[in-house]
Formats: C-alpha cells, structure tokens, sequence
C-alpha cells in the first residue's frame, strides 16, 4: 500500500483496527520516510484510533483489579495491560505527527517522532510474542478505555501533548518497568524480563525526545520549561504525579527533578 505522504501514512495506521495492521504499516510507514522517499503532506487524523473488536474496553473504575502473585493468570493480565499500553503508545505518535506536523517544525522533529512510532510497534510485537509464549493473546482481558483522554485533551496544543504524554504517562513507565522487571524474575520468565529491559532503554529515549522537544517549544517562546511543564500539567492531567520516581532513568533522559518534583508544586491539588 502505497503512502500518499507521511501524514497520510500516519493516518492509515490510526485508522487500522487490527493490531498486526498497525505494527506493519508502522514499519512501511517509517521505512518510507527514513529513504526519504515521502512528503509531509497534510492529513486529518480521526478523533480516535479504530480498535479491534477485542478487548473489551472498560472505564478505568470497572476494570478487574489485577492480584499479586507469580500464578500464570498474573503474568498474563500484566502482559496483556502492557501490551495495550503499547498499542496505544503506536496510535499516540502517530497522531502527533498527523496532528502537529508543519513547516514550523523542522524535519529532524518528524524524524524523531517516526523513531518512537516505528519503537512502539516493535515493543507491541514483542509483548504479544510473550503472551503468545504464555497461550494467551491481546483481546483475552477487558483493557483500560482511558488511555486515549490524553491525546483528546492536548489535541489543540503541542507543548501540552508533549508534556502530558511522553513526560508523564512515558515517564511513568520509566518509574514502574524496574519492577516488573524484577517480578518477571521471580517468576523465572527472563524471556519476559529481557523484552521489559528493551522496552525501558527504549522509552529512556522516548522520553529524551519529548523532553528535547518541549523544551525546543519553550525556547521559542521564552518560556521556562519546568514552570510551563508544571502548569501544562495541572491543566490537562487529571491524575497526579506520584513518587516514587526512578530518578536515574529519569535523569539519563535529561528529565530533571526540577520538573517533576512534588515540592515544586507540580504532583499537588
């Protein structure tokens, strides 16, 4: 399948339903612009990502707590949240790219963002590949219906979308994959434990590309990129910032403490 333009790519993968569907066009997609062989163009994204018919998708308060343990069910509900988590991430990069694309931004931001897109995907495949190793597969579980509200609420704006999604809800992922980590070795799972280890290098470098890029926007405007991060954040994240913070992984993505921290005010209501 041909693309159009990258844009058009873009919105190709947001419009697949099927997992399988999006990791490969994802992989088209980036291949395509990283030969230079594609034009920005100018596509309009949908307000959501098509899905599959499964999973179930649950508001979060409806979603079936997930027990501790190392029985087989647990490895599999926490794969299976993981590889949502991921489907998601695809869907995310993408739209930013058909959403936020322009000539105000130069080539290099494009080719970032197709980086983190082309990651995801491969992070989604290696996860499905752990729950298929399990006899499970994506759709077995009801998955979590609010991970799109981030990209619903910054939709206007692109500093709010990099603050809220790759420096908070990536971010986040940098705080709890230590841990899975090490749960999937108690399990004996180093398979599992590998691909987790990956995925944390990988995200390290999603969040330096949020990071790099908010504050690039800050810049421009003369802004200062930890106030303007804190009060993007307590206007369009409904949640809060909650310690602990894998202050390392944080620091390697040049995230620093003045940003996130509780005592600057930012993880307060």
């Amino acid at each position: 399948m041909p693309f159009a333009s990258l844009t058009d790519g873009a919105v190709a993968v947001l419009t697949a339903p099927e997992p399988a569907e999006k990791c490969r066009l994802s992989a088209k997609l980036a291949d395509g612009w990283q030969a230079d062989g594609l034009e920005v163009g100018l596509a309009r994204p949908p307000n959501r990502p098509a899905r599959p018919a499964r999973p179930e998708l649950l508001p979060p308060g409806k979603m079936p707590r997930r027990r501790a343990g190392q029985s087989h069910a647990n490895r599999v509900a926490l794969l299976h949240a993981l590889a949502h988590i991921e489907l998601n991430a695809i869907d995310l990069a993408w739209d930013l790219i058909a959403r936020f694309a322009s000539a105000d931004l130069p080539r290099v931001f494009l080719d970032d963002w197709v980086a983190v897109a082309a990651e995801e995907a491969l992070h989604f495949g290696l996860v499905r590949g752990r729950l298929e190793a399990l006899g499970a597969a994506y759709g077995d579980l009801p998955a979590h219906d609010g991970l799109w509200e981030a990209a619903t609420n910054t939709a206007h704006d692109l500093a709010a979308r990099l603050a809220v999604v790759p420096l908070v809800l990536e971010a986040r992922g940098l705080d709890v994959t230590p841990a899975m980590i090490e749960r999937f070795e108690r399990f004996g799972d180093d398979a599992t434990a590998a691909v987790l280890r990956r995925i944390l290098s990988d995200e390290i470098k999603h969040v330096a590309t949020g990071r790099r890029w908010f504050d690039h926007l800050c810049s421009v405007q003369g802004i200062d990129p930890p106030s303007q991060f804190q009060a993007l954040v307590k206007r369009y994240y409904a949640g809060l910032l909650k310690p602990p913070f894998n202050e390392a992984a944080r620091t390697a993505a040049g995230f620093g403490a003045s940003y996130y921290d509780p005592g600057t005010g930012t993880g307060r209501r």
